[in-house]
């Protein structure tokens, strides 16, 4: 009976803590320390309040991942723990990876991204629309084809054009396939040839070493169970996407990774190495504006980004049914998060990890009481004070 109980301890213990602490505290993105034991009460909260059973996150500060943490269960059924090792779907945050590893055929002179896609591949499940010779890959990955976001959703299950392609903003994961065509078809290869180019050009270099579109044996053995809202397993195996085509790279939403993966590609990103400068300055530019709570929200191409006086922040997140995550990186600050769960919830919790790691306790609290437009003008204010400071410092 003591060792039942003694177990039983044992095992709430380790739920409530993270692993592999690198510090006390870490930095909000304004500056003031956090306690990581305020952020696992934080983190343990709304886990419990989300039911959410598994996470996996990783804080950067200046450019060097200082916190990493596991929580709860990978697989609630057999008490399988998250850890290190497990891998998530990162659902929509595959866009910015995959932004990434189309520049580099543009750097190649490849793929030219204001080129007309149909030049390269001519897509028959549009072809009756002449409409879709204009959709570019700049269109494409700033979100501006005309595309819904999936076939799927439309009640016909036709892929159409909704609008004049590059007249407005319109997300969608079915312009990132085909230019995920594209790029099969340059290098006229199939989905298995184009994971392992992904591999040579992004993963090896990036030292991402169980990351992948296409699922291999690792992510497999690996893979955490997915849940949905109510904290019940889906299962996946009777899910849409998977008997569709499993072994398909998906630009928009297949990257299956972890936070010790993800954070070398967003530390890769803030410090501008793996591609060039010119493609940094294409890949970070806003192409469009995203409608977002009053706040002024742009997409670049692969990324959502938020401006401040001197500054922005780029991020992204990202939901697979089960599976959810967010990140968020500011190259000037070099500072960032990753967080991925096995739940519908995740995202939910995702944004409000965000303010939380801008601001610090204190004024999330703040943000809570006056909404997020408010908060981001404090924030933008404090940024500018800093900023001045430093140049009257540097004039001295």
């Amino acid at each position: 009976m003591k060792t039942n109980i003694f177990y039983s301890i044992l095992i709430t213990l380790i739920l409530a803590s993270c692993s592999n602490k690198k510090t006390s505290s870490v930095n909000s993105y304004i500056g003031f320390d956090i306690s990581t034991d305020v952020l696992e009460s934080f983190l343990d909260s709304k886990m419990k309040a989300l039911d959410i059973p598994g996470l996996s996150f990783a804080i950067i500060n200046d450019g060097n991942v200082v916190y990493r943490c596991n929580k709860g269960y990978s697989d609630v059924e057999r008490k399988k723990l998250v850890s290190d090792t497990t891998i998530f779907e990162g659902a929509s945050i595959s866009k910015s990876v995959f932004a990434f590893f189309v520049m580099t055929f543009v750097e190649e002179g490849k793929l030219d991204i204001d080129t007309p896609l149909y030049k390269y591949f001519p897509y028959p499940d549009i072809a009756y629309d002449e409409r879709y010779k204009l959709i570019t890959a700049r269109m494409v990955l700033s979100h501006r084809t005309g595309f819904p976001n999936w076939r799927e959703d439309e009640e016909d299950k036709r892929l159409k054009l909704l609008f004049d392609p590059d007249s407005e903003y319109g997300y969608s994961g079915e312009g990132y396939q085909y230019l995920a065509l594209v790029l099969k078809e340059i290098e006229k290869t199939d989905w298995d040839g184009l994971e392992r180019i992904f591999q040579k050009k992004v993963a090896i270099p990036l030292k991402m070493k169980h990351s992948a579109f296409i699922q291999n044996p690792y992510t497999r053995q690996h893979k955490a169970e997915p849940y949905d809202e109510n904290g019940n397993w889906i299962d996946w195996k009777n899910d849409y996407w998977f008997q569709k085509e499993d072994n398909v790279f998906y630009a928009a939403s297949s990257l299956h990774t972890n936070p010790n993966d993800f954070s070398k590609w967003m530390i890769t990103v803030m410090n501008k190495k793996g591609v060039s400068k010119n493609s940094y300055e294409e890949l970070l530019k806003p192409h469009s504006k995203v409608p977002y709570d009053g706040i002024d929200v742009n997409y670049t191409l692969g990324f959502l980004s938020i401006d401040f006086p001197f500054t922005s922040i780029f991020l992204h997140s990202g939901n697979n049914e089960g599976f959810t995550s967010w990140y968020a990186l500011d190259t000037n600050k070099k500072w960032g998060f990753v967080v991925f769960t096995n739940s519908e919830n995740g995202e939910q919790l995702g944004q409000e990890l965000f303010f939380y790691l801008l601001t610090g306790p204190n004024l999330y609290k703040l943000y809570i009481l006056v909404g997020i437009v408010l908060l981001i003008f404090i924030i933008g204010i404090f940024y500018t004070v800093k900023f001045i400071q430093k140049k009257l410092k540097q004039s001295i």
